[in-house]
């Protein structure tokens, strides 16, 4: 592997880790909460008589499951892009070898 490539790598990984860790540090007894709530509290704010249109089809049973079920979803949807990534990069891989080849 190329020594500059590999110092790179190296840097984008700590870069990562970094900000990952950094809020972690910083912010002090705060409650992350997610969108949905703030949407939820703006809207009866604005109109307190406001009533959803519909319910949920399933509640999860406790804040894990849903934190569970959202990284499921973040890793699924990281999956399909790296493959999607790894795909066309390949083929354009292939594509400049028979180029090569063929010349």
């Amino acid at each position: 592997m190329n020594k500059p490539k590999s110092w790179l790598n190296v840097l984008i990984v700590l870069a990562v880790v970094a900000l990952i860790v950094f809020p972690l540090i910083i912010v002090k007894d705060s409650e992350f909460g997610g969108a949905d709530g703030a949407a939820e509290e703006a809207i009866t704010e604005v109109s307190p008589g406001y009533e959803p249109w519909f319910q949920p089809l399933m509640e999860p049973p406790g804040g894990e499951t849903e934190s569970l079920l959202f990284a499921l979803q973040a890793a699924l949807g990281a999956g399909v892009i790296g493959y999607v990534i790894g795909y066309y990069k390949a083929r354009s891989t292939k594509q400049e070898r028979s180029d090569e080849n063929s010349a």
